[in-house]
């Protein structure tokens, strides 16, 4: 007995024969399909202004002096972490790059990761400002996010090709998709942590629920919404190697192309090069958190 008649006999459902699934299918692919010609001008009018800012920020920094970027790279990283180690490991892990002869492919990869986290960060942060606002808005949000964290994330490909088709931006939008769940929860959680009595003490000083927002509830939260730009930097930094199955380069497709010709030692030093920039904004990322929360305790 097949899956459908015993389906038919225990549930008591209609049970539907191979030819009815395979004309269902047919019929839904060739819907979207159309639908996609359909949109496909207004698509290509919305996604050219972010492909000409990926390339233009992949441009400034592939094209520029490695001396500038190296200077500039270890620059922010200090301001952020105020930690020498730190920046004596990540300059040493930079150099490392550059002798392995990594450092284009390096930056091309740092290009999507940080316009991906700017885009991610802009989108998260009003809609988890949304949720810590609004009861109703959270109950309907975390059932979509719990969906977003718990989908692999080669299953996030397969919507983005087929609207946007093979390309950078594609990928970019994935990468997205993929890293701005932990900015939304993390913004939603740190606002719904600051104290009723300092939400008491601002009402009492007449303040108006955007001076509320500005003044106490967004700088109390800083800090875990600093955590949620940790966790989305490293989210972003996994998938831009998934992403490269759709035409996005940079280390992930270096590592994607020795799979599939078993390179070791490619695949093992690019793996590596990966690491190295996560280990590193995920340290400096830290350390500035730890930073505002010292701030934040008065130490």
């Amino acid at each position: 007995m097949g899956l459908c008649n015993l389906t038919e006999v225990v549930c008591g459902f209609p049970s539907f024969d191979d030819t009815e699934i395979r004309l269902a299918r047919k019929t839904i692919d060739d819907g979207f399909r159309t639908f996609v010609r359909w949109i496909g001008p207004a698509i290509d009018v919305l996604v050219l202004p972010l492909q000409h800012v990926l390339n233009g920020i992949e441009q400034m920094f592939v094209e520029a002096p490695w001396f500038i970027v190296f200077a500039i790279i270890l620059s922010i990283l200090y301001a952020a972490s105020r930690s020498l180690t730190i920046t004596v490991l990540s300059a040493i892990a930079l150099c490392a790059i550059g002798l392995l002869d990594l450092w284009n492919d390096t930056m091309i990869t740092l290009s999507m990761v940080t316009v991906s986290t700017f885009l991610a960060i802009a989108s998260g942060i009003p809609i988890g400002i949304l949720m810590a606002l609004s009861n109703r808005a959270q109950s309907t949000l975390n059932p979509v996010l719990d969906v977003m964290q718990t989908l692999p994330s080669f299953v996030y490909l397969i919507p983005v090709v087929m609207i946007f088709g093979i390309g950078k931006v594609p990928g970019l939008i994935a990468v997205v998709i993929y890293a701005v769940a932990p900015m939304i929860r993390l913004t939603n959680l740190g606002i719904r942590l600051v104290s009723e009595e300092m939400l008491e003490a601002a009402d009492a000083y007449g303040a108006s629920p955007w001076q509320k927002l500005k003044g106490v509830q967004l700088p109390l939260a800083l800090p875990t919404i600093m955590a949620g730009i940790n966790q989305t930097i490293m989210m972003a930094l996994a998938m831009v190697v998934v992403a490269s199955m759709v035409g996005v380069g940079g280390l992930g497709k270096n590592v994607l192309q020795s799979i599939n010709s078993q390179f070791f030692t490619v695949g093992l030093v690019n793996g590596l090069a990966v690491v190295a920039i996560a280990v590193i904004f995920d340290r400096a990322s830290q350390a500035y958190g730890q930073r505002l929360q010292r701030h934040r305790g008065g130490q």
